[in-house]
Protein backbone atom coordinates (compact mmCIF):
# COMPACT_ATOMS: atom_id res chain seq x y z
CA UNK A 1 0.00 0.00 0.00
CA UNK A 2 1.04 3.32 -0.96
CA UNK A 3 2.02 6.40 1.52
CA UNK A 4 -0.62 8.34 0.13
CA UNK A 5 -3.40 5.73 0.00
CA UNK A 6 -2.53 5.60 3.34
CA UNK A 7 -2.76 9.17 4.59
CA UNK A 8 -6.04 9.52 2.79
CA UNK A 9 -7.33 6.13 5.11
CA UNK A 10 -6.37 7.91 7.43
CA UNK A 11 -7.62 10.78 7.67
CA UNK A 12 -11.02 9.76 6.23
CA UNK A 13 -11.35 7.24 8.81
CA UNK A 14 -10.31 10.36 11.45
CA UNK A 15 -12.84 12.23 10.14
CA UNK A 16 -15.33 9.35 10.87
CA UNK A 17 -14.55 8.74 14.06
CA UNK A 18 -14.18 12.25 15.42
CA UNK A 19 -17.60 12.93 13.85
CA UNK A 20 -18.62 9.59 15.49
CA UNK A 21 -17.32 10.97 19.10
CA UNK A 22 -18.49 14.63 18.68
CA UNK A 23 -22.35 13.28 18.04
CA UNK A 24 -21.62 10.84 21.56
CA UNK A 25 -20.43 13.21 23.20
CA UNK A 26 -23.71 15.67 22.00
CA UNK A 27 -25.56 12.96 22.84
CA UNK A 28 -24.37 12.13 26.09
CA UNK A 29 -24.51 15.94 27.25
CA UNK A 30 -27.84 16.97 25.86
CA UNK A 31 -28.85 13.59 27.94
CA UNK A 32 -26.87 14.48 30.69
CA UNK A 33 -25.91 11.09 31.43
CA UNK A 34 -23.34 10.49 34.37
CA UNK A 35 -20.30 8.43 35.40
CA UNK A 36 -18.80 7.28 37.77
CA UNK A 37 -20.32 10.18 39.96
CA UNK A 38 -19.20 13.07 37.64
CA UNK A 39 -21.29 15.74 36.46
CA UNK A 40 -23.03 15.46 32.97
CA UNK A 41 -20.70 18.17 31.42
CA UNK A 42 -17.21 16.16 32.51
CA UNK A 43 -18.99 12.88 31.02
CA UNK A 44 -19.27 14.42 27.98
CA UNK A 45 -15.21 15.61 28.35
CA UNK A 46 -14.55 11.98 29.47
CA UNK A 47 -16.21 10.93 26.48
CA UNK A 48 -14.34 13.37 24.25
CA UNK A 49 -11.19 12.54 25.31
CA UNK A 50 -11.85 8.29 25.38
CA UNK A 51 -12.67 8.60 21.76
CA UNK A 52 -10.01 10.99 20.52
CA UNK A 53 -7.73 7.93 22.18
CA UNK A 54 -9.29 5.34 20.13
CA UNK A 55 -8.81 7.30 17.12
CA UNK A 56 -5.15 7.61 18.33
CA UNK A 57 -4.99 3.67 18.59
CA UNK A 58 -7.30 2.60 15.86
CA UNK A 59 -4.82 4.72 13.61
CA UNK A 60 -1.52 3.46 15.12
CA UNK A 61 -2.90 0.04 14.80
CA UNK A 62 -4.15 0.55 11.41
CA UNK A 63 -0.52 2.15 10.43
CA UNK A 64 0.91 -1.06 12.10
CA UNK A 65 -1.30 -3.43 10.64
CA UNK A 66 -0.34 -2.29 6.94
CA UNK A 67 2.60 -0.85 6.97
CA UNK A 68 5.79 -3.49 7.52
CA UNK A 69 8.43 -0.94 7.71
CA UNK A 70 6.49 0.96 10.43
CA UNK A 71 6.65 -2.24 12.12
CA UNK A 72 10.09 -2.89 11.41
CA UNK A 73 11.25 0.45 12.54
CA UNK A 74 8.82 0.62 15.97
CA UNK A 75 10.06 -3.00 17.16
CA UNK A 76 13.40 -3.85 15.59
CA UNK A 77 14.90 -0.86 15.09
CA UNK A 78 17.62 -1.65 17.98
CA UNK A 79 17.67 -4.99 16.36
CA UNK A 80 18.65 -3.71 12.87
CA UNK A 81 21.12 -1.19 14.38
CA UNK A 82 23.62 -3.79 15.30
CA UNK A 83 23.03 -5.71 12.56
CA UNK A 84 24.30 -2.30 10.81
CA UNK A 85 27.05 -1.99 13.16
CA UNK A 86 27.88 -6.02 12.60
CA UNK A 87 27.75 -4.91 8.47
CA UNK A 88 29.83 -1.83 9.41
CA UNK A 89 32.70 -3.77 11.67
CA UNK A 90 32.57 -6.62 8.48
CA UNK A 91 32.94 -4.09 5.98
CA UNK A 92 36.34 -2.52 8.19
CA UNK A 93 37.30 -6.38 8.09
CA UNK A 94 37.02 -7.17 4.92
CA UNK A 95 38.55 -3.82 3.90
CA UNK A 96 41.47 -4.41 6.53
CA UNK A 97 41.95 -8.34 4.29
CA UNK A 98 41.79 -6.27 1.03
CA UNK A 99 44.81 -4.04 2.10
CA UNK A 100 46.72 -7.01 3.59
CA UNK A 101 45.69 -9.19 0.57
CA UNK A 102 47.18 -6.39 -1.56
CA UNK A 103 50.54 -5.52 0.55
CA UNK A 104 51.08 -9.75 -0.47
CA UNK A 105 50.46 -9.28 -3.92
CA UNK A 106 53.33 -6.45 -3.67
CA UNK A 107 55.51 -8.51 -1.88
CA UNK A 108 54.29 -11.81 -4.46
CA UNK A 109 55.44 -9.11 -7.72
CA UNK A 110 58.72 -8.91 -5.63
CA UNK A 111 59.21 -12.09 -5.24
CA UNK A 112 58.66 -12.78 -9.00
CA UNK A 113 61.38 -9.73 -9.99
CA UNK A 114 63.68 -11.59 -7.88
CA UNK A 115 62.80 -14.96 -9.61
CA UNK A 116 63.03 -13.27 -12.87
CA UNK A 117 66.70 -11.34 -12.02
CA UNK A 118 67.56 -15.27 -11.17
CA UNK A 119 65.99 -16.62 -14.13
CA UNK A 120 68.02 -14.05 -16.43
CA UNK A 121 71.69 -14.70 -14.19
CA UNK A 122 70.82 -18.66 -15.28
CA UNK A 123 70.78 -17.95 -18.78
CA UNK A 124 73.53 -16.00 -18.45
CA UNK A 125 75.65 -18.21 -17.15
CA UNK A 126 74.62 -20.28 -20.43
CA UNK A 127 75.12 -17.95 -22.79
CA UNK A 128 78.93 -17.66 -21.39
CA UNK A 129 79.30 -21.80 -21.31
CA UNK A 130 78.48 -21.70 -24.99
CA UNK A 131 80.91 -18.77 -25.71
CA UNK A 132 83.48 -20.97 -23.56
CA UNK A 133 83.02 -23.29 -26.39
CA UNK A 134 84.00 -21.50 -29.42
CA UNK A 135 87.26 -21.37 -28.66
CA UNK A 136 87.36 -25.42 -27.96
CA UNK A 137 85.72 -25.63 -31.12
CA UNK A 138 88.41 -23.11 -32.84
CA UNK A 139 91.08 -25.46 -31.38
CA UNK A 140 89.51 -29.31 -32.50
CA UNK A 141 89.64 -27.19 -36.34
CA UNK A 142 92.85 -26.50 -35.91
CA UNK A 143 94.26 -29.98 -34.37
CA UNK A 144 91.76 -31.75 -37.35
CA UNK A 145 93.92 -29.30 -39.34
CA UNK A 146 97.42 -30.25 -37.61
CA UNK A 147 96.46 -34.14 -38.33
CA UNK A 148 96.15 -33.71 -42.00
CA UNK A 149 99.31 -32.09 -42.33
CA UNK A 150 101.08 -34.60 -40.61
CA UNK A 151 99.59 -37.32 -42.71
CA UNK A 152 101.48 -36.12 -45.36
CA UNK A 153 104.45 -37.78 -43.55
CA UNK A 154 103.23 -40.54 -41.61
CA UNK A 155 106.82 -42.48 -41.61
CA UNK A 156 108.59 -39.23 -40.31
CA UNK A 157 106.14 -38.25 -37.51
CA UNK A 158 104.05 -40.80 -36.54
CA UNK A 159 104.99 -40.61 -32.79
CA UNK A 160 103.79 -36.94 -33.37
CA UNK A 161 100.18 -37.75 -35.38
CA UNK A 162 99.83 -40.25 -32.36
CA UNK A 163 100.24 -37.61 -29.38
CA UNK A 164 97.87 -34.93 -31.56
CA UNK A 165 95.20 -37.56 -32.32
CA UNK A 166 94.89 -37.90 -28.58
CA UNK A 167 94.93 -34.59 -27.40
CA UNK A 168 91.99 -34.02 -30.70
CA UNK A 169 90.13 -37.26 -28.97
CA UNK A 170 90.58 -35.30 -25.23
CA UNK A 171 89.48 -31.46 -26.88
CA UNK A 172 86.23 -33.39 -28.66
CA UNK A 173 85.65 -35.27 -25.04
CA UNK A 174 85.58 -32.00 -23.70
CA UNK A 175 83.39 -30.39 -26.00
CA UNK A 176 81.11 -33.16 -25.80
CA UNK A 177 81.06 -32.89 -22.22
CA UNK A 178 80.50 -29.01 -22.18
CA UNK A 179 77.70 -29.52 -24.57
CA UNK A 180 76.23 -31.48 -22.53
CA UNK A 181 76.69 -29.29 -19.60
CA UNK A 182 75.08 -26.68 -21.58
CA UNK A 183 72.30 -28.87 -22.42
CA UNK A 184 71.56 -29.74 -18.77
CA UNK A 185 72.21 -25.96 -17.36
CA UNK A 186 69.35 -25.21 -20.02
CA UNK A 187 67.22 -27.62 -19.23
CA UNK A 188 67.55 -27.05 -15.12
CA UNK A 189 67.62 -23.54 -15.69
CA UNK A 190 64.70 -23.13 -13.09
CA UNK A 191 66.14 -26.02 -10.89
CA UNK A 192 69.01 -24.35 -10.20
CA UNK A 193 66.94 -21.48 -8.23
CA UNK A 194 65.95 -24.41 -5.59
CA UNK A 195 69.57 -25.22 -4.64
CA UNK A 196 73.02 -27.18 -5.77
CA UNK A 197 73.40 -30.66 -7.30
CA UNK A 198 74.78 -32.99 -4.98
CA UNK A 199 74.12 -36.49 -6.53
CA UNK A 200 75.05 -36.06 -10.48
CA UNK A 201 73.48 -38.52 -12.96
CA UNK A 202 75.35 -42.04 -13.47
CA UNK A 203 77.10 -41.22 -9.82
CA UNK A 204 77.63 -44.90 -7.80
CA UNK A 205 75.56 -44.67 -4.29
CA UNK A 206 76.88 -48.46 -3.46
CA UNK A 207 79.02 -50.98 -5.23
CA UNK A 208 79.24 -54.77 -3.93
CA UNK A 209 81.01 -57.69 -5.46
CA UNK A 210 79.44 -60.88 -4.38
CA UNK A 211 79.02 -64.58 -4.76
CA UNK A 212 76.24 -66.58 -3.73
CA UNK A 213 76.34 -69.93 -2.47
CA UNK A 214 72.78 -70.18 -1.92
CA UNK A 215 70.81 -68.47 -4.71
CA UNK A 216 68.70 -68.10 -1.67
CA UNK A 217 69.99 -65.16 -0.23
CA UNK A 218 70.07 -63.07 -3.40
CA UNK A 219 66.73 -61.09 -1.82
CA UNK A 220 68.79 -60.98 1.77
CA UNK A 221 71.77 -59.16 -0.06
CA UNK A 222 69.98 -56.88 -2.32
CA UNK A 223 67.83 -55.52 0.83
CA UNK A 224 71.25 -55.45 1.98
CA UNK A 225 72.68 -53.16 -0.82
CA UNK A 226 69.41 -51.07 -1.03
CA UNK A 227 70.24 -49.51 2.81
CA UNK A 228 73.48 -49.09 2.42
CA UNK A 229 72.41 -47.36 -0.82
CA UNK A 230 69.67 -45.17 0.77
CA UNK A 231 71.80 -44.48 3.53
CA UNK A 232 73.94 -42.78 1.04
CA UNK A 233 71.64 -40.98 -0.33
CA UNK A 234 70.48 -39.34 2.79
CA UNK A 235 74.04 -38.51 3.89
CA UNK A 236 74.46 -36.80 0.48
CA UNK A 237 71.15 -35.73 -0.47
CA UNK A 238 69.67 -34.70 3.35
CA UNK A 239 72.88 -34.27 5.45
CA UNK A 240 72.42 -34.13 9.20
CA UNK A 241 68.52 -35.70 9.10
CA UNK A 242 68.22 -39.57 10.59
CA UNK A 243 67.76 -42.05 7.86
CA UNK A 244 64.13 -43.16 9.11
CA UNK A 245 62.52 -43.68 5.92
CA UNK A 246 63.30 -44.93 2.49
CA UNK A 247 63.94 -41.74 -0.09
CA UNK A 248 65.70 -44.13 -2.67
CA UNK A 249 63.12 -45.58 -5.23
CA UNK A 250 64.21 -48.44 -7.61
CA UNK A 251 62.03 -49.80 -10.30
CA UNK A 252 60.76 -52.94 -9.23
CA UNK A 253 61.42 -54.69 -12.63
CA UNK A 254 64.83 -53.98 -12.35
CA UNK A 255 65.23 -55.50 -8.99
CA UNK A 256 63.59 -58.61 -10.31
CA UNK A 257 66.05 -59.18 -12.86
CA UNK A 258 68.77 -58.33 -10.82
CA UNK A 259 67.89 -61.39 -8.15
CA UNK A 260 67.23 -63.55 -11.50
CA UNK A 261 71.17 -62.70 -12.62
CA UNK A 262 73.01 -63.18 -9.10
CA UNK A 263 71.24 -66.44 -8.51
CA UNK A 264 73.35 -67.61 -11.60
CA UNK A 265 76.35 -69.54 -10.45
CA UNK A 266 80.01 -66.51 -10.48
CA UNK A 267 80.98 -63.91 -8.83
CA UNK A 268 79.36 -60.54 -9.82
CA UNK A 269 79.30 -56.91 -9.31
CA UNK A 270 76.36 -54.88 -8.63
CA UNK A 271 76.44 -50.98 -8.86
CA UNK A 272 73.65 -48.76 -7.78
CA UNK A 273 73.90 -45.17 -9.16
CA UNK A 274 71.88 -42.29 -9.40
CA UNK A 275 69.29 -41.95 -12.33
CA UNK A 276 69.21 -38.09 -12.61
CA UNK A 277 70.52 -35.26 -10.86
CA UNK A 278 69.15 -34.42 -7.56
CA UNK A 279 69.00 -31.36 -5.78
CA UNK A 280 70.19 -30.59 -2.21
CA UNK A 281 66.84 -31.21 0.36
CA UNK A 282 65.05 -33.42 -2.31
CA UNK A 283 62.90 -36.06 -0.93
CA UNK A 284 63.28 -38.49 -3.41
CA UNK A 285 66.10 -39.94 -5.31
CA UNK A 286 65.80 -42.09 -8.63
CA UNK A 287 68.27 -45.09 -9.14
CA UNK A 288 69.18 -47.74 -11.41
CA UNK A 289 71.42 -51.14 -10.64
CA UNK A 290 74.08 -52.81 -12.81
CA UNK A 291 75.07 -55.93 -12.97
CA UNK A 292 77.94 -57.59 -14.55
CA UNK A 293 80.54 -60.55 -14.09
CA UNK A 294 83.22 -59.78 -11.85
CA UNK A 295 86.58 -60.22 -14.44
CA UNK A 296 90.19 -58.76 -14.18
CA UNK A 297 90.24 -55.88 -15.56
CA UNK A 298 94.05 -54.88 -15.55
CA UNK A 299 97.13 -57.22 -14.73
CA UNK A 300 100.46 -55.98 -13.17
CA UNK A 301 102.39 -53.96 -15.30
CA UNK A 302 99.91 -52.72 -18.34
CA UNK A 303 100.30 -49.68 -19.28
CA UNK A 304 97.31 -47.56 -19.77
CA UNK A 305 98.58 -44.52 -21.03
CA UNK A 306 101.54 -42.92 -22.85
CA UNK A 307 102.66 -39.24 -24.27
CA UNK A 308 105.38 -37.31 -25.10
CA UNK A 309 106.15 -34.19 -23.30
CA UNK A 310 108.21 -32.04 -26.03
CA UNK A 311 111.65 -29.89 -25.36
CA UNK A 312 109.56 -26.90 -25.58
CA UNK A 313 106.56 -27.74 -22.87
CA UNK A 314 109.28 -26.38 -20.25
CA UNK A 315 106.94 -24.49 -17.67
CA UNK A 316 104.95 -25.31 -14.94
CA UNK A 317 101.84 -25.31 -16.56
CA UNK A 318 102.48 -26.99 -19.18
CA UNK A 319 104.07 -30.15 -17.67
CA UNK A 320 100.91 -29.86 -14.65
CA UNK A 321 98.07 -29.78 -17.89
CA UNK A 322 100.30 -32.89 -19.47
CA UNK A 323 100.31 -34.97 -16.26
CA UNK A 324 96.57 -34.12 -15.64
CA UNK A 325 95.78 -34.92 -19.34
CA UNK A 326 97.71 -38.33 -19.25
CA UNK A 327 95.92 -40.16 -15.56
CA UNK A 328 92.78 -38.68 -17.18
CA UNK A 329 94.23 -40.70 -20.27
CA UNK A 330 94.88 -43.84 -18.05
CA UNK A 331 90.94 -43.54 -15.80
CA UNK A 332 89.26 -43.71 -19.36
CA UNK A 333 91.31 -46.72 -20.35
CA UNK A 334 90.46 -48.69 -17.17
CA UNK A 335 86.61 -48.00 -17.30
CA UNK A 336 86.72 -48.55 -21.11
CA UNK A 337 88.68 -52.25 -19.97
CA UNK A 338 85.03 -52.65 -17.44
CA UNK A 339 86.14 -51.30 -14.49
CA UNK A 340 83.94 -49.34 -12.01
CA UNK A 341 86.62 -46.99 -10.46
CA UNK A 342 86.00 -43.39 -10.26
CA UNK A 343 89.46 -42.49 -9.74
CA UNK A 344 93.20 -43.48 -10.11
CA UNK A 345 95.46 -44.36 -6.88
CA UNK A 346 98.56 -43.55 -7.33
CA UNK A 347 101.92 -41.86 -5.06
CA UNK A 348 101.46 -38.41 -4.81
CA UNK A 349 104.58 -37.75 -3.34
CA UNK A 350 106.17 -39.35 -6.03
CA UNK A 351 103.99 -37.73 -8.76
CA UNK A 352 105.27 -34.12 -7.59
CA UNK A 353 109.27 -35.34 -7.15
CA UNK A 354 108.82 -37.11 -10.88
CA UNK A 355 106.85 -33.12 -12.00
CA UNK A 356 109.79 -31.81 -10.38
CA UNK A 357 112.78 -33.93 -12.41
CA UNK A 358 110.68 -32.93 -15.81
CA UNK A 359 111.03 -29.10 -14.94
CA UNK A 360 114.33 -28.76 -14.26
CA UNK A 361 115.19 -31.45 -17.07
CA UNK A 362 117.70 -30.49 -20.09
CA UNK A 363 115.94 -29.54 -23.08
CA UNK A 364 114.85 -32.85 -24.72
CA UNK A 365 111.41 -34.92 -25.53
CA UNK A 366 110.20 -37.06 -22.97
CA UNK A 367 108.37 -39.95 -23.21
CA UNK A 368 106.08 -41.24 -19.87
CA UNK A 369 103.81 -43.95 -19.33
CA UNK A 370 101.47 -44.92 -16.90
CA UNK A 371 101.71 -48.39 -15.32
CA UNK A 372 99.27 -50.47 -13.32
CA UNK A 373 101.06 -51.94 -9.88
CA UNK A 374 98.74 -54.88 -9.26
CA UNK A 375 96.10 -56.73 -11.36
CA UNK A 376 92.48 -55.08 -10.19
CA UNK A 377 89.03 -56.88 -10.70
CA UNK A 378 85.74 -55.14 -11.81
CA UNK A 379 85.14 -53.03 -8.69
CA UNK A 380 88.63 -52.89 -7.13
CA UNK A 381 90.74 -49.69 -7.15
CA UNK A 382 93.46 -49.27 -10.14
CA UNK A 383 97.02 -48.54 -8.28
CA UNK A 384 99.15 -47.20 -10.88
CA UNK A 385 102.58 -45.13 -11.38
CA UNK A 386 103.58 -42.81 -14.12
CA UNK A 387 107.42 -43.43 -15.16
CA UNK A 388 109.71 -41.85 -17.91
CA UNK A 389 110.41 -44.50 -20.54
CA UNK A 390 114.76 -43.79 -20.28
CA UNK A 391 116.68 -41.41 -17.82
CA UNK A 392 115.89 -37.90 -17.50
CA UNK A 393 118.56 -35.90 -18.48
CA UNK A 394 119.64 -33.49 -15.61
CA UNK A 395 120.80 -29.58 -16.66
CA UNK A 396 124.39 -29.58 -15.97
CA UNK A 397 125.25 -26.33 -13.42
CA UNK A 398 127.00 -24.79 -16.35
CA UNK A 399 124.06 -25.34 -18.30
CA UNK A 400 124.35 -27.53 -20.84
CA UNK A 401 122.65 -30.81 -20.51
CA UNK A 402 124.88 -33.79 -19.32
CA UNK A 403 126.04 -36.60 -21.46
Amino acid sequence: MTGWLLILMLLVLGGVLATLGDRLGSKVGKARLSLMGLRPRRTAVLITVLTGSLISALSLGLLLLVSRQLRVGLFELNALQTKLNESRNALKASRQAQKKASRELIQAQAERKRASKDLADAKAKAETLRQALVPLQQQRQELEAERARLSRDVKARDAEIRRTEAELAKVRDRIRSGEAELRQLEKNVLALRRGSVVLSSGEPLATVTLRLDNPGQAKQVIDQMLREANLQAYQRVLPGEKADRQILLVPRNDIERLEQVIRQPGTWVVNIRSAANVLLGETVVYAIPEVRPNTQVVNTGDVLARTTIERNETDNEAVRNRLNLLLASALAEAQRRGSLSQGLQFDANRLNSLGQLLLERAPSSIELEVVTLRSSDTADPVAVELRAVGDIPANTPGGAPTP
